[in-house]
């Protein structure tokens, strides 16, 4: 059987995971032809997989619409695939092959909305592009999502059998080294390892730890891993840390393994309000890591059977600072 994987979409982070893991599944299936179809991983060609890749499509959002318009079903029909699997959020319309859709996008379904002003490019994906998604959903044969609240999220927005569903966590292979243990008992470690992305939400932290300060309480320190130019938005945070000589530092981005160091010394401060599933939570959790994390639906799922965890809002940064005070005293 031929089949074939769409994942233009896929660079960095999550994506670029979940992508590396069906790879690595299809290098092991000799039993069938598999063809990838990306646009810039460094993926390579074996005796039964066949990578095929559209660096352009990065180029613009015109790019990615040309593309899923007028060259994703011309690829399927001339190498006659018999199944595709999609890992971006969209299905190839006007097929009469077999389709799974592997659904991680939570922006269309969260309850967050976004105004045009605040963010044009979330608001996009929950005013246009959530319509392609929607309609995805309800014409694939099958659909993959990681959490339960993903698939009752989509059953409220797409009036389709539930049996469509199949939830699949992301795979998870860790080998614990070292649980958590709190190796400086006068200065509490509190770590967030996230993206620069709006939602990731690192401004509720920074808030927090000026109310802490302000309160008089600096025992702790704050690790993020971003670098402090990443956009417009950290970078006015990463001025406001300098400016209020904040104890948080920008440390930039980390391997798998400086990651997990963390966990086994650190705190996990989890502020986002936007994910599918939030890796960072189950990958603290495993290493018996304290955790504070945004109250939604995501974090629920993942956290509510553990009990080293606190749920704050992630929009009332007074909320937080309490959180961490009682961490830190």
């Amino acid at each position: 059987m031929r089949i074939i994987v769409f994942d233009v979409a896929a660079e960095t982070g999550g994506a670029l995971t979940i992508l590396k893991q069906y790879y690595e599944m299809a290098v092991k299936d000799i039993l069938n032809e598999w063809i990838f179809v990306v646009s810039t991983p460094d993926l390579k060609d074996t005796t039964n997989v066949k990578i095929i890749k559209y660096p352009w499509v990065k180029n613009s959002w015109f790019h990615r619409l040309y593309f899923e318009k007028f060259i994703a079903k011309k690829i399927v029909l001339e190498y006659k695939a018999d199944e595709v699997l999609s890992l971006q959020n969209i299905i190839v319309f006007k097929l009469d092959v077999k389709q799974t859709l592997y659904l991680h996008q939570s922006l269309p379904f969260t309850e967050k909305r976004f105004r045009i002003t605040e963010n044009f490019k979330f608001w996009i994906y929950q005013n246009i592009i959530s319509r392609i998604i929607y309609k995805s959903v309800k014409e694939a044969n099958k659909v993959i999502v990681q959490t339960k609240w993903m698939k009752d999220a989509c059953l409220k927005k797409v009036n389709i059998d539930p049996s469509k569903f199949e939830i699949k966590q992301p795979e998870l292979h860790i080998k614990v080294k070292n649980y958590y243990k709190q190796t400086n008992e006068n200065t509490k470690l509190f770590f967030y390892p996230a993206s620069g992305l709006k939602y990731k939400n690192h401004e509720i932290i920074v808030k927090a730890t000026m109310e802490l300060i302000r309160q008089g309480i600096i025992s702790f320190k704050v690790i993020f891993t971003l670098s402090g130019n990443e956009n417009a938005n950290v970078k006015k945070l990463y001025n406001m840390v300098k400016e209020y000589n904040l104890p948080i530092e920008f440390i930039g981005q980390l391997c798998l393994e400086e990651v997990y160091d963390y966990y086994s010394k650190a705190i996990l401060i989890f502020s986002s309000y936007i994910e599918t599933f939030g890796l960072p939570l189950l990958e603290a959790k495993m290493h018996n890591a304290p955790i504070l994390a945004s109250d939604c639906a995501f974090s629920h799922e993942i956290l509510d059977d553990y009990d080293n965890v606190h749920f704050f809002d992630p929009f009332n940064h007074n909320i937080l600072a309490e959180k961490m005070k009682e961490v830190i005293l």
